[in-house]
């Protein structure tokens, strides 16, 4: 069973990968990011393993496509 202190809530997750709160709240609901619901309060948690994961992924180069 995870922890809680696997997770942060979505102030410190938004700081943790630089973006504000709203703008983690809509990937969160687009599930660009995984998401996960504190079952005693319904607070956003953000998983540190799944938010080092995202990071990893946006930093991959991207090859632009030739035209042809």
């Amino acid at each position: 069973m995870p922890k809680l202190t696997e997770y942060v809530k979505t102030a410190e997750a938004a700081e943790l990968i630089g973006v504000a709160q709203n703008t983690l709240r809509k990937w969160a609901e687009e599930g660009r990011i995984p998401m996960h619901r504190n079952p005693a309060n319904g607070y956003r948690l953000f998983k540190r393993t799944d938010l080092e994961d995202f990071l990893k992924e946006i930093e991959k180069p991207v090859t632009p496509k030739r035209p042809r």
